[in-house]
């Protein structure tokens, strides 16, 4: 039940959203590419960030690169 504090836990990392070209889902209303994301967890295929609408969201890792 993790998920229920990921908006309230600690940053993993930053991560910069490169593009928001979604071939299944809309992504374009919660990233804009060039913005920089916090990371609150990680698995090997998502990222889930807090996004532009303030809460936490899954999204694929193509959409993003890592901010060094």
């Amino acid at each position: 039940m993790i998920h229920y504090t990921w908006a309230t836990r600690p940053t993993v990392k930053k991560v910069k959203c490169i593009h928001t070209n979604a071939e299944k889902y809309i992504v374009n209303n919660v990233l804009t590419p060039g913005n920089v994301y916090d990371v609150k967890n990680e698995t090997e295929e998502f990222y889930f960030v807090v996004d532009n609408s303030g809460k936490v969201g899954g999204f694929y890792k193509d959409y993003f690169e890592e901010v060094k």
